[in-house]
This record gives structure tokens, C-alpha cells and sequence, in this order.
């Protein structure tokens, strides 16, 4: 990959900018998911357990949504400068033709940016560490996501790699996306002792609001996965493999 992306020859500056951005998430969000394992692994089913890493891991996660924000917003361009269609670089055309074009994305990380960061440092007071280690959980996903982009601007979307690697993204999306919100109900009603239909009713009602906010994107984007993943394993024209990077 180092070779690819260190000889322009091969590859176009924005399939360069696209593998390095995902190359750079990948290894951030593989140390970032062992540490919160280590963490969930430490840390007891109470409610009202602490640990160390829930604090200071949100400044992790805050840098890395940022950054993530940023790069998307450089990739963007750059694939607009290909079709031809860019505005200047770093001005409001282009910020605006981003914003309409990654809206669901950039809402999804500023929402966690504005709202669930200063909940999750300052509000919460000493609950819910346990919980905010499961929300973490959900990055999983990310670097198999990341390795399908970086196998797509290679042009390996045919290859058995990128198969395998579309099922690990179903898998694991919907485990850690999906499912684990139903487990976090589950959890508290273990800890309390209450029929986990009851726990929605017992719990604040902005954790309720904030918990249907984060799972909704996730639902569609789901859905958009298995679409691709329903075309993954039939044939493609050259031109709808094009569309697909």
C-alpha cells in the first residue's frame, strides 16, 4: 500500500487521498476498540461502576471525529476536482456541496460533537460507564468499512477479499450498531431486575431520545450496506463497478 500510494503513477491523487484516510482510521479505531475492550472486560455490570478510560477516552473520540469530518470534506473535493465540478478549495461553494452532499454523516458526528460529548464528560455525573463503553463498541465496524473503500479504489471489488470483507461488515454493523442497543436494555434490566420492557419506562427520558437519534442513521445505513451487499455478488458492468468506487 505504501508503494501505491507513494508513486502517483499508479494511482490518482484522490484514490491516494482515499486509501491513506482509511488506512489512518483504520489503525486509530483498532487501538481505540482494544482499549475499550480491555475496559468493558474490567469493568461490572453495575450502573454505577467507574473507570478511567470511559473520561478519557472521549478525548479520543472527539479528535477523531474531527478529523474524520475534515478528511471527508478533502475527499470530497478532490473527487469534484476529478469530474471537473469543484469549486475553489476551502470555500463556502465547496463546504455547502459537501454539507448537501455527507449531510446524514456530518449531523451524525456533530451530534455526537455537541450533544453526547458534554453529556458524556460533565452531565452524566457518576453513572454509566458501563454504557458509554458499549456506545464505543460501535467503531468496530469501522475499519472493515474502511478496508472495503480502500479495496474499491484499488478496483478489487470482484476479489474473494472484499466478499469476505463485506460480510464482516454486515456482521459487525449490525452486532455492534444495532443489536447493541437492545443488549444495553437487556443489561440494565439484568442489573435491576426489571422485564426489559419496563427498563424504556425507567430509564430518563432524553436517554431514551438519545439512544433512538444514534440508532436511526445507523437503521439506514444498514439498510444502504445490505442493498450493496445484494449486488456484491453478481455480475457488474464496468460502468456500474465505476459508480460503486
Amino acid at each position: 500500500c505504501d508503494f501505491v500510494i507513494r508513486n502517483p503513477a499508479y494511482l490518482s491523487y484522490l484514490v491516494c487521498c482515499v486509501i491513506q484516510k482509511n488506512r489512518i482510521i483504520t489503525i486509530t479505531i483498532i487501538i481505540i476498540i482494544i482499549i475499550d475492550i480491555v475496559f468493558l472486560m474490567s469493568c461490572s455490570w453495575a450502573a454505577r461502576i467507574r473507570h478511567w478510560v470511559a473520561r478519557e477516552y472521549v478525548g479520543v473520540l472527539v479528535s477523531y471525529m474531527a478529523y474524520d469530518i475534515y478528511v471527508m470534506y478533502l475527499c470530497h473535493w478532490h473527487k469534484s476536482e476529478e469530474r471537473g465540478e469543484a469549486a475553489p478549495k476551502h470555500s463556502w461553494a465547496s463546504l455547502g456541496a459537501f454539507l448537501r452532499k455527507e449531510r446524514l454523516m456530518v449531523t451524525h458526528h456533530l451530534f455526537i460533537l455537541v450533544v453526547l460529548t458534554p453529556v458524556a464528560v460533565h452531565l452524566r455525573g457518576e453513572l454509566g460507564d458501563f454504557f458509554v463503553g458499549c456506545i464505543f463498541t460501535a467503531e468496530l465496524s469501522t475499519p472493515f468499512v474502511s478496508l472495503g473503500k480502500i479495496l474499491m479504489q484499488l478496483q478489487m471489488q470482484d476479489s474473494l477479499l472484499h466478499k469476505a470483507n463485506g460480510l464482516l461488515i454486515l456482521l459487525t454493523f449490525f452486532l455492534c450498531r444495532i443489536a447493541l442497543f437492545p443488549f444495553m436494555y437487556w443489561s440494565y434490566a439484568r442489573q435491576v431486575g426489571l422485564p426489559v420492557y419496563k427498563v424504556p419506562f425507567r430509564i430518563p427520558f432524553h436517554c431514551n431520545v438519545a439512544n433512538a437519534l444514534l440508532i436511526a442513521p445507523q437503521l439506514y445505513w444498514f439498510f444502504l450496506i445490505c442493498r450493496k451487499a445484494a449486488g456484491l455478488y453478481r455480475h457488474r458492468t464496468p460502468q456500474e463497478a465505476a459508480k460503486l468506487r
